[in-house]
């Protein structure tokens, strides 16, 4: 009865239209901020504002997409495929919660980390822009706009990785639009030939022509063309080196919202095209999609191994998790899929919360050198756990989050009869696991060494410090143990979201005939 109240209510008021709101709140936040930029203290309010009141649609989005509704907004009353749509599955509303979560997180995490000469340089609007570009790539109902929001996100994060001015800063930018601008050409060329061929950007219509179409090349250089754009911008092999070379060189927070929201944008966006339009040769598109994940897994779990840096090695573990989750979707069964999309939200949970931690032992010891920091287990334990909970969920332990979404995914190529795949996901595992150690060892575990020098140039935490750093990292590692002990809930709407990504029907006709 209440349920059905509820529906009702829904339909009377037109939810679709709140499908503006994860975009539009924070570019009228970066607005704001602009206005008073004179105020460190009113930007901040307002910047967290924003994220809290984005984060709580996001909820209310999923609340409304869990039933299995598919909500549409099409922008000024046009009839598609001729307007623009915004479009909200249940995987769309998975991320944009997750996403935002992350983003409120880091939020406060930044009030106690960012200097303030880089607050004073537009931090505040810079990142909601950026959270606006995230938020607009999960909602872009057709390639065009995907482009779009792609773009706001490539130009904010570029001024944030740049934001400090210092040469490894600038030279990590460099390395990092470079091979974006190029992921951007690609893209556009894709867009093109789509359009140029087919006579629509909207991706449901898109779908419908792709299945009617007798042209082959089209479809296989055009899937060639954006995985290679999503490729780059995901960190998938051979086209990942920008990643590790531009991650760790910004503010610890920005190096935070990068590794848990920029490249997953890239895998939404494989996902979504390539369970959607790029459905009808598998043996090729998903075929070469598996053997690049075999290469990302490999390649970024033996450049972390040999790496000393703390941030290096969480940079190159961001390649070689995403190569788990190609996998789920180069196998395109439904565990597969459901265990790629768990995978997805367990790591960007885990991997923001990681570089939080790198961040507050950056802060207490000036370095992120290994053989330079030691002793933390016995000077900060309460530091140490926080970093064993996530550490040791990417690592795959359980009863950790990390335990079950390796487990599905494993679970998945062994059912798929794909025996070298789920075989080699066990031994990258195996490896994450000795990374995840080797960081203990030397950070947490062994003495501190004798000479420190780094620490003592450090000045003191202040309380407000303190709290801003430590609240989000306390927080997400409690929904990373969450995860784990209570992990049903999570994979069942994972399920739900495989479903529907595999069943692109629903999808289609409720983008067509405009919602539900």
């Amino acid at each position: 009865m209440t349920s059905t109240i509820y529906k009702t209510q829904i339909e009377t008021l037109n939810m679709d239209n709140w499908l503006i709101t994860p975009f539009v709140i924070p570019m009228a936040g970066a607005v704001f901020c602009l206005l008073f930029r004179n105020s460190i203290a009113i930007q901040r309010a307002i910047a967290l504002a924003s994220t809290l009141l984005i984060f709580g649609f996001s909820l209310f989005l999923l609340s409304l997409n869990a039933d299995g509704d598919i909500l549409v907004l099409r922008a000024g009353g046009w009839e598609l495929p001729m307007g623009i749509a915004l479009v909200s599955d249940l995987f769309s509303s998975m991320m944009l919660s997750v996403s935002n979560l992350l983003g409120l997180c880091v939020m406060i995490y930044a009030f106690g980390d960012v200097p303030q000469g880089e607050q004073k340089r537009f931090f505040f609007p810079l990142y909601l822009l950026l959270m606006m570009g995230v938020n607009g790539s999960f909602l872009a109902g057709d390639i065009f706009n995907l482009y779009v929001w792609f773009e706001i996100m490539l130009l904010s994060s570029f001024v944030l990785l740049a934001l400090g001015r210092k040469s490894r800063q600038l030279e990590g930018a460099l390395k990092y639009v470079t091979l974006n601008i190029f992921a951007s050409m690609l893209f556009l060329s894709a867009v093109g030939i789509l359009y140029g061929k087919l006579g629509t950007l909207n991706m449901a219509d898109l779908a419908l022509k792709l299945r009617s179409t007798s042209d082959p090349y089209l479809i296989n250089t055009t899937a060639i063309l954006f995985m290679g754009s999503f490729g780059i911008k995901a960190g998938l092999f051979p086209v990942f080196y920008w990643l590790p070379a531009s991650y760790h060189t910004p503010t610890n927070a920005t190096s935070a919202v990068f590794a848990g929201l920029l490249t997953k944008v890239g895998v939404y966006a494989l996902f979504r095209v390539f369970t959607l339009l790029f459905i009808y040769d598998q043996a090729f598109t998903h075929g070469t999609l598996l053997v690049l994940a075999a290469g990302t897994m490999v390649t970024g779990v033996f450049g972390a191994a040999v790496q000393f840096d703390f941030k290096r090695i969480l940079s190159f573990h961001i390649i070689s998790q995403i190569g788990y989750m190609i996998v789920g979707l180069a196998l395109m069964t439904p565990l597969a899929i459901a265990g790629a999309i768990f995978y997805l939200i367990h790591h960007m949970v885990v991997k923001t919360n990681l570089f939080l931690v790198a961040g507050v032992v950056e802060k207490i010891t000036g370095s992120v050198q290994l053989k330079q920091i030691g002793g933390m287990s016995k000077t900060m334990p309460w530091l140490a756990f926080l970093f064993f909970i996530p550490a040791f969920s990417l690592g795959g332990i359980p009863p950790l989050s990390g335990f079950w979404a390796k487990f599905a995914v494993v679970k998945a190529g062994f059912a798929a009869e794909v025996f070298w795949i789920a075989g080699l996901s066990l031994a990258v595992g195996i490896l994450t696991l000795y990374s995840m150690t080797k960081i203990w060892a030397e950070v947490f575990w062994k003495k501190a060494p004798e000479s420190n020098g780094p620490e003592s140039d450090c000045p003191p935490l202040s309380l407000t410090q303190k709290w801003a750093l430590i609240s989000p990292i306390v927080i997400l590692a409690l929904i990373t143990m969450i995860i784990g002990l209570y992990a049903q809930p999570l994979f069942s709407l994972s399920e739900m979201a495989a479903e529907q990504l595999l069943n692109p029907d629903h999808y289609i006709e409720a983008v067509m005939k405009g919602g539900r």
